[in-house]
């Protein structure tokens, strides 16, 4: 039976998680869920990108964006949170870098929500549950 080592070039792509230099494009992932945050570790990590940062809520999240500036290329960042949402620290993050690149993640049939960040100056969302293929096409869109 052959292995992959025989085929290198099957399925070959680079990874998406590189900027035009080579370098990985840094993500802060800014949610209080655990779940969603492993997993969207995952879906980066396999393609490449630097998770430099993770939190449960928005304090941190913006102490973490401070802290790491500018060494941040992208936040993600949940709508609903305990102790700060996501829209407030949205606000702050811009108010701090207004060229900060953050997308949203909203539960379905959060629309009104979504919208509001998007004015305070998100570049994008996602939708949960995550969908693998969905997430990159949004991330690749607003990093470029």
């Amino acid at each position: 039976m052959k292995a992959n080592a025989d085929f290198p070039t099957i399925n070959a792509k680079d990874p998406q998680g590189l900027d035009p230099s080579g370098n990985p494009y840094k993500v802060l992932l800014v949610d209080d869920s655990m779940f969603v945050r492993k997993q969207l570790n995952q879906i980066l990590s396999s393609e490449g990108f630097s998770v430099v940062g993770e939190s449960e809520d928005g304090v941190k999240g913006l102490e973490l964006f401070k802290e790491l500036h500018p060494n941040v290329d992208l936040v993600t960042m949940d709508i609903t949170m305990p102790n700060m949402d996501g829209i407030s620290c949205l606000e702050k993050i811009v108010a701090f870098d207004g060229n900060a690149k953050v997308i949203m993640i909203s539960a379905l049939g959060k629309g009104d929500l979504v919208k509001k960040a998007l004015m305070a100056g998100a570049k994008n969302y996602i939708v949960k549950p995550l969908n693998r293929k969905k997430v990159l096409e949004r991330i690749k869109g607003v990093l470029g």
